[in-house]
């Protein structure tokens, strides 16, 4: 089984709205993956869940 067959829980932001422009989040121990909510077979990104959660800290101070 590879990390990204042990992803669950996968959600959209509330935020992302009807316009179709948005990602998926699901997550698993220790790891949390990202993926296209309009092609969900493209691919699926799988960072360290400390990583991630980082990363929304940044986002959510406007950092970026």
């Amino acid at each position: 089984m590879t990390a990204r067959d042990r992803l669950t829980g996968w959600r959209k932001a509330r935020a992302s709205g009807s316009q179709g422009d948005c990602v998926e989040v699901g997550g698993a121990p220790g790891i949390a993956g990202i993926r296209d909510t309009k092609n969900r077979d493209a691919g699926t990104l799988v960072v360290d869940r400390d990583a991630f959660a980082a990363f929304i800290a940044a986002v959510r101070s406007d950092r970026f």
